[in-house]
């Protein structure tokens, strides 16, 4: 149970998948001009769009956006550069294993 109640609201969204060899991507666009901010939580609504190697899908569907709180944005915008780093701690080796 939360202390403070998370505002949700459902809008409708543009959902592309491309598995190409000049573009690799999904994308989620808002079409009512919906804005995400720091610590909300989007879930795009139906089943997972699969695109084969060559395709280009583009579907319309519904997202529900759970909007976080104040605290909760404050937290992300002061934690999420540590985050970010942690994605940084990574190495490329030549070495090759026997």
């Amino acid at each position: 149970m939360k202390l403070i109640p998370r505002k949700t609201e459902e809008v409708p969204c543009t959902v592309e998948v491309s598995h190409r060899f000049e573009s690799l991507h999904a994308h989620v666009r808002f079409d009512n001009g919906a804005v995400i901010h720091p610590g909300d939580e989007v879930l795009v609504h139906g089943a997972p769009v699969l695109a084969a190697y060559g395709e280009l899908i583009i579907e319309q569907r519904t997202a529900t956006i759970t909007r976080a709180t104040a605290l909760e944005r404050w937290w992300t915008r002061m934690t999420g550069d540590l985050d970010f780093m942690e994605l940084c701690e990574f190495s490329f080796s030549e070495e090759l294993k026997a």
